[in-house]
């Protein structure tokens, strides 16, 4: 990941000689190899957040409708729902996981965490748990440097994108960094930290990329939600002590075998899963005739 280590074993043994807290080798990453200082990194982290904590807020209280008709005010559905399968607090998360990834097809403003097609994961694990446990903006912002430094492991021995990896690359990712961050801000040890990333990803494991007609958005929204509350459950059992048996850079190594093995058709192309049902053709021909319908005419143009 960055001077000191490229896997999670050099991580945690650099760590443990050092003292330091898991999140200070990614600052140093981020000082050292971008050459910005620290003040500047604290803040816009702040920043990021705060896009964060915006992309939830608009996904729960604007109109949230995507050209394509695919995207309808999921979130606020799922918050206001007068039956209630989960808890209160679970069926916060999972709407709130729904709204920042909303946002993003909608054309909002949201973080790439670590893909825009991931983007709602981290919003809604970390809103969350600031609220249940009181935990102040600086322990998330710490949490989000754990989160970048898991993803930059991940990218350096599998991959975080879907054309590259499938799913499991984009939403799994994205998940193992915000279930490492859930028990970092929980003061969890670094095993437990890097066994719930392990956890993540082998519940993960071999998830396609078909989005509907190209877009982002079906079912890359319904992921998002079901990833954060993966997140969250891999991050219990890793803070409760159970052990995921299969090393962390075991379980990379597994995802970026998997990715290179997956068919191309299931690589973001629309070509397989659930892109090529009937119905998603349907809807990719309603998409298409509406792209051409609002192109000027070339008349126009010249």
């Amino acid at each position: 990941m960055s001077l000191l280590f490229t896997d999670f074993k050099s991580w945690e043994k650099h760590c443990t000689e050092t003292g330091e807290p898991l999140y200070q080798p990614v600052l140093e990453y981020e000082i050292e190899q971008k050459g910005r200082t620290e003040e500047f990194i604290w803040e816009n982290i702040a920043k990021a957040f705060e896009v964060m904590k915006d992309a939830v807020q608009t996904g729960l209280t604007e109109d949230m409708k995507s050209r394509s008709g695919m995207v309808n005010n999921g979130a606020k559905k799922v918050a206001k729902s007068p039956v209630t399968v989960l808890s209160p607090e679970f069926q916060m998360l999972v709407s709130r996981a729904l709204g920042a990834k909303e946002v993003n097809s909608c054309m909002g403003r949201v973080v790439a965490a670590p893909t825009a097609g991931a983007s709602g994961i981290l919003p809604g694990t970390l809103t969350t748990l600031q609220e249940l446990h009181g935990l102040d903006d600086r322990k998330i912002h710490e949490g989000l440097l754990v989160s970048a430094g898991i993803a930059l492991i991940i990218e350096q021995n599998a991959s975080l994108a879907g054309a590259v990896g499938g799913c499991q690359a984009e939403t799994g990712s994205a998940a193992a960094m915000a279930s490492g961050a859930i028990v970092y801000c929980l003061g969890g040890t670094v095993e437990q930290v890097f066994h719930a990333v392990a956890i993540t990803i082998q519940c993960m494991l071999g998830l396609v990329c078909d989005p509907v007609a190209g877009l982002v958005e079906v079912p890359c929204i319904v992921r998002n939600a079901s990833a954060a509350a993966i997140a969250f459950s891999s991050a219990q059992l890793a803070i409760a002590g159970v052990n995921p048996v299969i090393p962390v850079d075991q379980c990379v190594a597994a995802l970026g075998e998997v990715g290179e093995s997956m068919e191309r058709k299931y690589k973001e192309t629309a070509e397989g899963g659930l892109a090529n049902t009937p119905k998603a053709r349907e809807i990719e021909n309603f998409v298409l005739v509406q792209d051409v319908e609002i192109l000027p005419d070339e008349e126009e143009v010249e």
